[in-house]
């Protein structure tokens, strides 16, 4: 350790520990599924009813998008149910001794098992990659292994060659950046050979246990990789609400809060200011697909069997040369411009002149290369690759500091993934079960959901300015359909994510529809979706642009409510006691929803404010 790495503001975190993984309980699950049933019964019963009875059809151009983005909505709700069905995590086994045990009988090859550890990176601070490698070198294994550490420096800098040098493991670079990470995956994997690959980023800091509690599921020959939770160990713990309300209301305030917190429980203020905490995504989302083989990797954290990702890049790579030389038109074809009556020797030259042109892809060359190889992994039915998504977390890593840097990775995430399911849609492609097209579907469509929910963003603002309601009336005809897939739909999920808030992941994904919105504009214009490295320390200034969106629909609402409140006081306007009802709660919905993104713009952490 340096003097220069006691620098580094995570380093007072370095005593937290990873939370456990949610035990499961299957009394929580029958009662979940129970609810999940009810509810998705109601939302069938009140979308009916939408659809055919409460239309308002001389408003059609207000009514008519609302009950096509609630359509689409419970399309979600419907995915993301089967998502949560059940929790059935893939059976642990023991270690194993030597390669001949991770293998097919006909493969039995006696041997040490030897792993390589990646570590990715870029133009991260060499002194924060430092520490990174020395964790890889402190992973044990209960048997003799041959394990070795590179760093993958994408950078070409002798200072990181230097840092690699004095701690004594491999350094690997290349003079391009073709392919960006996936190329530089690739470009190591030709100068390595372990068994099996583990890909940190330049931050990934992995515990001694990540190849004692995983390899074991490499037992089953067919089980391709393993992917672990990320777990970011600087996020803000905040106070508690005593502590928050106590400080600024002394007595009375500390009282008011002890009883809020009785009733509900632990509140923190302050905590994780832009909800990075990915627990709900590994251990709720990821962790239960499971059942369906259909986790998909992440990138960082991750364990690959370096036989399975060759395997389908040799797959792909056939399969590119062949509809090169004119068994399929494709791009390959067009590169050899082949031409009707060619000789033999001139398609023989252009099939030569396409495997020349075709590159051999171990990961695909894509901003989503992690979920991009899983999916060609998962569409291979020639030896039916497993994925397992491991339930407890084995390193640590660094989440974003500000909202900048927040914006970036999530682009990237929404931009990927969208363009995946605009280019090469997996969904319709041949070689997946029905339960991973439908796994896969549900992550796309959350993406999509930024079209529906800019409709439930600005519904309640129409009302409240026009008095134009979205129904034929805000009777109880409508609260007896709305009121009980609402109260349902917040049972269900209480009990589905047992042991997670899901609150603040609601409010996030609805705040963050500018973001999505922007990712699916660039896709649908064929825009390419850069490879931005995720900055690793705090971006200065002011991040008040970014959330200019949703401070425009926070005073809309507020403005609007205010606007038709007094019109309905007077008793002018066509407003009802119901509609002011509906629209208000919604409304007030919407702008606690996009306060928190308004917050996190402001948002420092305790060392800069003070």
């Amino acid at each position: 350790m340096t003097a220069a790495s006691d620098d580094f503001y995570f380093r007072r975190f370095e005593d937290r520990r990873p939370p456990a993984p949610l035990p499961y309980s299957r009394a929580i699950e029958l009662i979940w599924q129970t609810l999940a049933v009810f509810c998705l019964l109601a939302g069938a019963r009140y979308m009916w009813w939408r659809w055919t009875a409460s239309l308002n059809l001389h408003a059609v151009w207000f009514s008519l998008p609302l009950v096509l983005a609630e359509s689409a909505a419970y399309i979600g709700l419907v995915l993301f149910v089967m998502n949560l069905w059940k929790v059935r995590d893939y059976p642990r086994r023991a270690p194993p001794r030597n390669f001949v045990e991770c293998v097919r009988a006909e493969e039995m090859v006696n041997r040490r098992i030897a792993v390589d550890v990646f570590i990715a990176t870029y133009n991260e601070d060499e002194e924060l990659v430092r520490l990174s490698v020395q964790d890889a070198k402190a992973i044990r294994y209960p048997h003799p292994i041959d394990l070795k550490v590179y760093v993958l420096d994408d950078g070409r800098r002798p200072t990181m060659r230097a840092v690699a040098e004095e701690e004594g493991i491999g350094y690997i670079t290349r003079d391009n950046n073709i392919g960006f990470k996936a190329g530089n995956l690739r470009n190591a994997m030709e100068q390595t050979s372990g068994d099996f690959i583990v890909i940190c980023d330049a931050d990934t800091r992995p515990f001694p246990t990540i190849l004692e509690r995983t390899l074991g599921y490499f037992r089953d020959p067919d089980v391709a990789l393993i992917q672990t939770p990320q777990w970011f160990y600087d996020l803000p713990e905040g106070v508690t609400l005593r502590e928050a309300w106590g400080k600024r209301a002394g007595k009375l305030g500390y009282a008011v809060a002890k009883a809020v917190e009785t009733v509900f429980g632990e509140i923190r203020v302050g905590e994780d200011p832009f909800v990075n905490d990915p627990a709900m995504f590994y251990d709720i989302i990821q962790r239960r697909r499971n059942p369906w083989n259909a986790a998909f990797c992440c990138g960082a954290g991750s364990i690959h069997r370096r036989e399975a990702v060759m395997f389908v890049a040799l797959r792909e790579f056939s399969e590119a040369v062949s509809r090169a030389s004119g068994e399929q038109r494709s791009r390959l074809g067009r590169i050899a411009r082949l031409r009707k009556g060619d000789s033999e020797e001139q398609i023989a030259l252009a099939r030569w002149k396409a495997v020349q042109e075709e590159e051999l892809t171990p990961y695909k060359f894509h901003v989503s290369e992690d979920i991009y190889s899983t999916i060609v992994l998962h569409q291979d039915t020639g030896r039916n690759w497993k994925t397992v998504m491991h339930p407890d977390v084995e390193s640590r890593m660094l989440s974003p500091q500000d909202l900048l840097t927040w914006t970036i990775q999530r682009y990237k995430y929404a931009g990927g993934s969208l363009d995946i399911l605009f280019h090469d849609n997996p969904v319709l492609r041949p070689g997946m079960t029905f339960m991973q097209r439908m796994m896969y579907l549900a992550t796309f469509w959350s993406y999509l959901g930024a079209l529906w929910n800019l409709v439930f963003l600005v519904s309640p603002v129409i009302y409240l300015v026009s008095g134009i309601a979205p129904v034929d009336a805000y009777t109880g005809d409508f609260f007896g359909h709305a009121l009980p897939f609402l109260i349902l739909n917040e049972l269900a999920f209480l009990f589905g994510t047992w042991g997670h808030s899901g609150y603040k992941g609601k409010v996030t994904y609805l705040a963050s529809f500018p973001l999505s919105l922007r990712a699916l504009w660039a896709v649908v214009r064929k825009k390419k979706i850069s490879f931005p490295v995720t900055p690793k320390a705090r971006q200065e200034g002011n991040h008040l642009h970014l959330v200019w969106p949703q401070i425009a629909i926070m005073m809309l609402t507020i403005l609007a409510f205010a606007y038709a409140a007094i019109l309905f006081a007077l008793g002018h306007g066509p407003y009802t006691t119901g509609g002011m009802i509906a629209n208000g709660l919604w409304g007030l919905n919407n702008v606690l929803a996009m306060g928190i993104m308004v917050r996190a713009a402001f948002w420092k952490p305790a060392e800069d404010r003070a």
